[in-house]
């Protein structure tokens, strides 16, 4: 019965990531089309087909290695391109193109709370995954907020920072999921802080 247990969290965690990430990618594309940019259709991104978001490495090798390695997997879809030459509103428009993903994922998570709240608060399949969902959503969110490139945060955080802090963002871009991993592995705090935030949110969510 355990396993059995295991097994469909298993695969509703699966389905939840799929979903997430789908929703996440593709409005990062629809954003950046809608700002004038067309390079992610091109390519076929403005899709909620996983296949076209899926990256063998980043989306699958990654996670297994993280989490043989570290203990904590660490997941990411295939970045959504675009040409900031195009994009309307320069890094404020790049700033908004980032921001839609991670707020994507942030309405999914209320969207699920209020089912399991008002319509699906019984114990069952249905509601067991919204409650995963919203939390797979959630910390989707406050991670990719984490301002350090190449999360989206950082972008946000470009948009709006002073020079010198441009000039630094740029400078640390290349080593940016170096330094990520580090924090993540190094300071313990660093992904308390992240769960608390999003231990937090979700309270609030359900």
């Amino acid at each position: 019965m355990e396993f059995n247990r295991d097994i469909q969290t298993l695969v509703l965690t699966i389905v939840g990531i799929l979903i997430s990430l789908s929703i996440h990618e593709f409005m990062h594309a629809w954003a950046g089309l809608k700002l004038g940019d067309t390079t992610a259709q091109e390519q076929g991104r403005i899709s909620f087909n996983p296949l076209a978001h899926i990256d063998p490495i980043m989306t699958i090798g990654l996670p297994i290695l993280t989490l043989l390695i570290f203990g904590i997997p660490i997941l990411a879809a295939k970045p959504v391109p675009f040409d900031p030459r195009n994009v309307k509103w320069d890094e404020f428009g790049a700033a908004l193109i980032a921001f839609a993903g991670p707020f994507s994922n942030l309405v999914m998570a209320f969207a699920s709370g209020l089912l399991v709240r008002f319509f699906f608060n019984d114990v069952g399949l249905l509601s067991n995954f919204l409650i995963l969902f919203a939390g797979l959503n959630v910390s989707i969110f406050v991670f990719n907020m984490v301002p350090i490139p190449p999360l989206d945060g950082s972008r946000v955080l470009y948009a709006f920072s002073p020079e010198p802090v441009q000039n630094f963002l740029q400078q640390i871009e290349n080593f940016g999921f170096f330094i990520l991993i580090a924090f993540i592995v190094a300071v313990p705090a660093f992904t308390q802080i992240i769960s608390n935030i999003s231990r937090s949110i979700l309270t609030f969510v359900l």
